[in-house]
């Protein structure tokens, strides 16, 4: 494997990272990010943790997977289980916070190195998240745009959060405008290629391809 230890050294960091800045926007408390809307309305339905239904939410979207033949790689299911572990770690340690000025702070925070977890975790290249994969699932079999698709699904799971309790707000917005600049900008770095060709100046009787 081409810099495998490299490539789960970043997972495990960005995987780390998401729940640190998932738990970051929670404390906040200004609007999550469509998904964790959805987890936090169910958790306080349910009496569970966040960390909790961002678990459980993730293996029933990989149940989704099944019609769309999609398949999920290690960092996949690595994604659905270690997120919501690092989230509940990180509130278990973090009180609320309540001056206004702190409260941005944190948001800022959040939504920053959240982008950065993003772009490791996905620069690893070791599979995609378990709503990622979902997306790109419904891209493949419904032919119709990743915006479009990408679009729908967080419009859907927003409402459905927002009915039940979760919090939105000016966060939802700052994380449905910042993420994907900051992302795209980090994403190129940090991605480790999957495999490595190398073409010397005179073509060899054999070459080589290490995955």
């Amino acid at each position: 494997m081409h810099r495998l230890p490299r490539r789960l050294t970043q997972l495990f960091v960005g995987l780390a990272l998401y729940g640190v800045s998932l738990a970051f926007v929670l404390r906040a408390g200004l609007g999550l990010a469509p998904w964790d809307v959805l987890h936090q309305g169910l958790a306080d339905r349910v009496g569970a943790t966040v960390g909790q239904l961002v678990i459980a939410v993730s293996f029933l979207v990989l149940l989704a997977w099944i019609p769309l033949r999609q398949r999920p790689g290690f960092g996949t299911i690595a994604n659905a289980v270690l997120v919501g572990i690092f989230v509940d770690l990180t509130m278990s340690v973090l009180d609320d916070v309540h001056p206004w000025a702190w409260r941005v702070v944190l948001l800022l925070s959040g939504v920053l190195l959240n982008g950065l977890a993003t772009a490791l975790y996905i620069g690893a290249s070791l599979g995609p998240g378990p709503r990622d994969g979902l997306m790109t699932g419904l891209v493949e079999r419904t032919g119709r745009s990743v915006r479009l698709v990408r679009t729908l699904i967080e419009v859907s799971v927003l409402m459905v959060g927002f009915l039940l309790g979760g919090t939105v707000g000016v966060g939802t917005l700052l994380y449905a405008f910042a993420i994907g600049p900051i992302a795209h900008l980090l994403l190129p770095p940090l991605t480790v290629p999957a495999r490595l060709v190398t073409t010397p100046a005179v073509p060899p009787r054999t070459g080589w391809d290490v995955t």
